[in-house]
């Protein structure tokens, strides 16, 4: 049984200021929701405390910057860092560029391929999240839902579909994060 302690308390008090008047993508939903959301997934499939701590602050380097990787490594571990590190597709530099979308996404799926196992597991967690997201939001609006991303729908499936694909190898296709992100994103690929 999962025991956590209040480092995870204060990874999420850490994570709802850094994510703090950021909202999910064309939408008015609070973006602290989604990390909450990929950390209780990695503990329904066995995550350890570092995962689930890892994944409250999976996004943070991406989207608040680079300067708070000390701070997590300082604050919440090594490990949690690692891992943050490992769902990291692309840190802004200096002037707030990250690199083209496709370069970002093809390097992400080919880190994946031997990524550590406990990265896998919360990277896995998280991509289910957004694919529900997005098959929650492809049933209520439809094709609109695709406006809200700076690539067509059709980079969008590619991608998800990639994702499937290399979780599930990974995983294993009877893995219950590699079935239900591959239902997932049958509901709208």
């Amino acid at each position: 049984m999962l025991t956590l302690t209040t480092t995870y308390a204060e990874a999420l008090s850490y994570a709802a200021a850094a994510h703090q008047g950021q909202f999910r993508k064309g939408t008015n939903i609070p973006y602290i929701s989604h990390p909450i959301a990929v950390s209780a997934l990695a503990i329904e499939h066995g995550g350890s405390e570092t995962q689930a701590t890892a994944a409250l602050l999976h996004d943070v380097l991406e989207d608040c910057g680079a300067h708070h990787g000390p701070v997590i490594s300082e604050r919440f571990g090594k490990d949690v860092l690692r891992i943050v590190e490992g769902l990291t597709d692309g840190v802004p530099d200096a002037a707030g560029h990250k690199p083209p979308w496709r370069q970002r996404k093809e390097a992400y799926l080919a880190h994946l391929e031997t990524t550590q196992p406990d990265t896998l597991l919360v990277s896995a967690c998280d991509k289910l999240h957004n694919a529900l997201a997005i098959a929650d939001d492809y049933a209520s609006i439809g094709e609109e839902v695709f406006s809200r991303f700076s690539q067509p729908r059709a980079s969008t499936v590619w991608y998800y579909q990639e994702l499937s694909r290399v979780i599930a190898a990974r995983l294993g296709t009877s893995h219950a994060l590699a079935r239900k992100l591959d239902a997932a994103v049958r509901r709208w690929a």
